[in-house]
């Protein structure tokens, strides 16, 4: 393995960092279950890739067993209990715990420990994710109830093939 071609030529480096503080509101909520913090997305790290984190609230919630075709996604458990699958088994992630799931790696995820759980999802390269998350924040609070035909639609323009 070597380092990918290089992307930046200029002879000297820029101040062009930017932070995503802690305790800043969440950009995004989902129902009333679960808030997403956009650290980084495809768009701000030039398609490098998209960092997200994800909270989630006491009541059981996350998308069915699903892979995706143009990208990798990886979970990392920071609080709470979060189930997390591989494709082959069920495990039940905890602090520190770590899950990778390449392109085409089935793999799902749910809170189901009656607490609030957090993690950290990044995907690679950087998809935009956050049209994806906004269309399932405004369906939640529509309360409108989609057909199998209408969420496999929303699921096919967002690269999430459900299993």
């Amino acid at each position: 393995m070597s380092y990918p071609e290089p992307r930046y030529f200029a002879e000297h480096g820029e101040h062009s960092g930017t932070f995503a503080l802690a305790d800043r509101a969440p950009d995004l909520t989902i129902g009333t279950n679960t808030q997403v913090h956009y650290l980084a997305t495809g768009g701000s790290t030039n398609g490098a890739y998209g960092l997200y984190r994800w909270e989630m609230g006491p009541k059981p919630g996350g998308p069915g067993a699903h892979f995706h075709r143009t990208m990798t996604e990886s979970f990392y458990v920071l609080s709470g209990t979060i189930r997390l699958f591989n494709g082959d088994r069920w495990a039940e992630g905890k602090p520190g715990d770590f899950l990778f799931v390449p392109e085409g790696g089935v793999h799902a995820f749910r809170n189901e420990s009656g607490e609030p759980a957090t993690m950290l999802i990044l995907f690679t390269p950087g998809a935009p994710r956050e049209s994806y998350f906004e269309e399932l924040a405004a369906i939640a609070e529509s309360g409108r109830q989609l057909s199998p035909e209408e969420w496999t639609d929303v699921y096919l323009r967002h690269d999430q093939y459900m299993v």
